[in-house]
């Protein structure tokens, strides 16, 4: 015998009612007929939210839906994907700075633990950090100098540099904000990223002091960048499954740009 109890989820009856929306006019796009559904668009809104919110295993999704495994695993990647192309491409976040005159945008990376894979690169394993001594996926965030995210990068193995991955994804949209009066603000692993990308400067080696107005500059970089890290604590404490993803690591880029529509439907921005 087992034991049944409701339960509640921490999100708005609203914005579940825009996710069940959105998934209806993919539904009508594709051509899905009345009645070919084990699921309502509303039922498989809060099968999206229970896994981004609380990080619900899938066979506790496919239990409580009455459907397949199977089945669940396709409502949930449909869903993920649905919402993964709603995420703003970075040239339009840039053109949003620079036409709302934004002082500077942040960048950080962050990495999305996931579990151990085994995808090895001569004799390196390409998804295990390094840095945080833990496998996981590698993912660029730009955020506004509030702290809120506006765009996330498709995932690298997590043995990338931040610096890399933001060469390849992010960079060259970011020399033209440059260029357009909005420059970024960084940590010390982007040096050398380019103009336009402003860091702290590192001290000169041999124990050589900086002087007061690079110190000064250093400070200041560093106060602005601590918003990057509050958007990004955000979107992993607000929506749990990024916190370790058990699907493939590839779908990292999917639940992350999932993550950043969702925020901004919530927050209204």
């Amino acid at each position: 015998m087992v034991i049944a109890y409701r339960s509640h989820l921490d999100v708005s009856r609203d914005l579940a009612q825009v996710i069940a929306r959105l998934l209806s006019a993919h539904r009508a796009r594709i051509g899905t007929r009345r009645g070919r559904r084990s699921l309502s668009c509303f039922a498989q809104a809060v099968l999206l939210l229970r896994f981004m919110r609380q990080r619900a295993a899938v066979t506790d999704l496919a239990r409580d839906n009455t459907v397949s495994l199977k089945t669940a695993y396709r409502y949930l990647h449909e869903a993920l994907d649905v919402f993964a192309a709603q995420a703003p491409d970075l040239p339009e976040v840039i053109a949003a700075a620079v036409s709302n005159q934004t002082e500077h945008l942040l960048l950080d990376g962050t990495l999305i633990e996931t579990d151990r894979v085994h995808d090895r690169s001569g004799r390196r394993d390409r998804w295990y950090s390094g840095k945080h001594r833990h496998h996981g996926g590698l993912v660029q965030v730009i955020t506004d100098p509030d702290g809120r995210p506006l765009w996330v990068s498709p995932v690298e193995p997590g043995c990338a540099h931040d610096l890399t991955a933001a060469r390849i994804h992010a960079l060259s949209a970011l020399y033209a904000a440059a260029r357009d009066g909005v420059p970024t603000l960084a940590d010390k692993a982007y040096t050398g990223a380019g103009a336009g990308i402003r860091v702290p400067v590192r001290c000169p080696r041999g124990g050589g002091v900086l002087d007061e107005s690079t110190r000064g500059w250093n400070s200041y970089v560093n106060a602005e960048r601590a918003f990057v890290e509050h958007g990004i604590a955000h979107l992993k404490t607000r929506w749990r499954a990024l916190r370790h993803v058990s699907l493939c690591p590839r779908r990292i880029s999917a639940i992350a740009a999932t993550a950043l529509v969702l925020s901004r439907l919530e927050n209204r921005y």
